[in-house]
């Protein structure tokens, strides 16, 4: 019979959950669980290991790397003289896994975690308050604990093709750590990821394919800006619309996609195949209908305003999530904030902190950027209110003459009465920098006649882009 542990807190992962122990918790037992993420099961989560820092450090490499196709409109040539691959990645995961590393030993043995158990391995529910966890060799220990925390983040999805299994495509928890560079890669998927790929190993010299069933990329975005970055990207690589895929199959030269194209069979190649279609929570791996927890359609834990994990539409005491693992968003600035918000709620039940009183915004690192925050214009429209739209084009400010760029623009949304911002969307340079004007204003009730002319704005430099949307929407 395996011996029963009992701690005060029970933390399962090692992304945001992570920064829940502290000197306040000193006085509490805390068993911190963590199965690890990709392929080798690694501590520190998906943001550090596969996804944000990572994929932003080989974006901005692809910016590099892009620079010299763009520089004939500025009077200027320059060349691409080569791509070290392994220099590339190597430096880039030099840098993050001896973090790993570390993070992981001090967990295990620093004197400020004396009160912490690190156990590596899966976790899953036997009950509402009782975990089984095996590791890697197979041991199994049980654990029960008054609270438990769910850090236990998500990870990619293989759709159901035909073949695709077989056919071991690379996914976002495996492209970045390849050995050299293919020559041509296949993207399946046009979200987020997809898009941020793209950018990143056609900038390297990679010939790319982006397949998207739909007619556009990144459909999650306002339509104008959707549109736009689509038109962008069937300019700069080859892009595949309206193409539904119904086969994979590994050959000889590679990987071929079968599928249907405008009513018509279809045929795409390449030596390698990313999918990126999306990414699942991790409820099935914890067995979270053991403990009775509840779930949405696509598997992500229900939690309240509070973060409080629900069983039966009631909140399960002792029990809460952030995260992936319960967010819509999958994004690591809500699984922060949502973390810091279960843990004030934990050491502080008496005076509950709400995780939904601020808009969330959005930032993908393709080329251009595309950043938003709140409604996109069907939404506001479809909303009821009487609403005004501006839309500022880069090619109309003074940075965006030095830049010469013609592409990007600001599109801003408000309340036509109050100038109440409903929702703010950006493609272009900077868009992800630029847009954190729009999402304070927004966060601490400014309406747009409140920011627009009680500052000066610097000229020449690119927040003119938002002064000028700002301007318009008071005419």
């Amino acid at each position: 019979m395996t011996d029963t542990t009992h701690y005060d807190i029970a933390l399962i992962g090692s992304g945001s959950s992570n920064s829940f122990p502290g000197p306040d918790l000193s006085d509490r037992s805390i068993v911190q669980i963590d199965r690890g993420v990709g392929p080798d099961h690694v501590f520190g989560g998906t943001c550090l290991n596969l996804g944000c820092i990572p994929t932003k450090m080989f974006v901005h490499t692809a910016n590099l790397a892009a620079t010299p196709a763009e520089s004939g409109r500025f009077g200027l040539t320059s060349t691409l003289q080569g791509v070290d691959w392994p220099a590339i990645r190597d430096r880039i995961f030099g840098r993050i896994d001896p973090i790993v590393h570390g993070g992981e030993e001090y967990r295990r043995d620093h004197e400020d975690n004396a009160n912490l158990t690190l156990v590596r391995g899966t976790a899953t529910f036997t009950g509402a308050k009782t975990l089984r966890v095996l590791d890697a060799d197979g041991g199994e220990r049980m654990i029960t604990a008054d609270t438990i925390v769910l850090g236990a983040g998500s990870r990619p999805v293989l759709p159901p093709i035909d073949g695709l299994a077989d056919a071991a495509p690379h996914t976002s928890d495996t492209i970045m750590r390849i050995d050299q560079l293919p020559a041509s890669l296949a993207i399946l998927g046009s979200g987020v990821i997809a898009v941020e790929m793209a950018h990143v190993f056609a900038s390297l010299g990679v010939e790319v394919t982006l397949i998207a069933r739909s007619e556009r990329v990144l459909r999650t975005a306002d339509a104008d800006i959707s549109a736009r970055l689509t038109e962008i990207l069937g300019e700069r690589l080859h892009l595949e619309t309206g193409f539904s895929t119904t086969s994979v199959r590994r050959t000889a030269a590679g990987v071929e996609l079968r599928g249907r194209r405008d009513g018509a069979d279809a045929v795409l190649e390449a030596e390698e195949l990313l999918v990126a279609v999306g990414r699942r929570p991790n409820s099935d791996l914890l067995d979270v209908e053991a403990a009775g927890i509840d779930t949405t359609e696509d598997g992500r834990v229900v939690v309240d305003e509070y973060q409080r994990v629900q069983s039966g539409g009631e909140v399960l005491e002792g029990i809460w999530s952030l995260g992936d693992l319960s967010s819509a968003h999958q994004l690591k600035h809500v699984a922060n904030h949502e973390q810091r918000i279960v843990r004030h709620n934990v050491l502080h039940p008496e005076a509950l902190r709400r995780s939904d009183t601020m808009p969330i915004p959005n930032g993908v690192f393709t080329h251009p950027q595309v950043a938003w925050v709140g409604m996109d214009e069907a939404a506001a429209r479809e909303s009821g209110r009487e609403v005004k739209v501006a839309v500022q084009e880069y090619a109309s400010i003074a940075y965006g003459w030095a830049m010469e760029d013609t592409t990007g623009f600001a599109k801003i949304i408000v309340d036509a009465e109050t100038t109440e911002i409903l929702g703010a969307h950006i493609i272009g340079p900077e868009a992800t920098t630029l847009i954190q004007l729009l999402i304070q204003a927004m966060s601490t009730g400014q309406a747009a006649r409140d920011i627009a002319t009680t500052q000066y704005w610097i000229h020449p430099a690119m927040p003119e882009l938002v002064e000028n949307a700002l301007l318009q929407l008071l005419d």
